[in-house]
């Protein structure tokens, strides 16, 4: 019997926006859920809101990101969950926890961090381009 080869791994396209755009989304999600869950008890929907309200759109998380999410916190001990009625309907209603609330310091620093290492790069991949401009003998600007 002749052995099948692998099918080949689709292509990732690392010139696309869009691909960068969502591999950082996906890494924000986890963390805005803690932020606006910081401010107070919600259910669900309210956190999906929330999060796009306070990226300005840059994260809106979907159902099949907040829920998955949400149970992986509720199993670490990170949230607690109740249920309540809600405009006349049951919710589950997310609180952080105390481990939940540490959680989100140590996060905020690890994305304060990394925030400076990418401003930091922005600022030295600008100087070298503008150097590589001034050896070429012009400011790019005109022919």
């Amino acid at each position: 019997m002749k052995a099948l080869s692998p099918a080949p791994a689709p292509r990732v396209d690392y010139a696309s926006r869009d691909y960068w755009a969502g591999t950082i989304k996906m890494g924000l999600s986890k963390f805005f859920i803690l932020r606006v869950l910081h401010d107070g008890p919600m259910h669900g929907y309210d956190i999906a809101r929330a999060v796009e309200r306070t990226t300005g759109g840059c994260c809106s998380p979907t159902e099949g990101t907040i829920y998955p999410v949400l149970r992986e916190f509720e199993a670490g001990g990170f949230v607690t969950v109740h249920e309540e009625v809600v405009q006349g309907r049951q919710r589950r209603v997310y609180q952080l926890t105390e481990a939940g609330r540490a959680a989100f310091r140590v996060a905020l620093d690890a994305w304060m961090e990394a925030t400076a290492a990418l401003q930091d790069t922005g600022r030295a991949f600008a100087a070298a381009d503008q150097a590589r401009k001034a050896r070429a003998g012009g400011d790019g600007c005109c022919p």
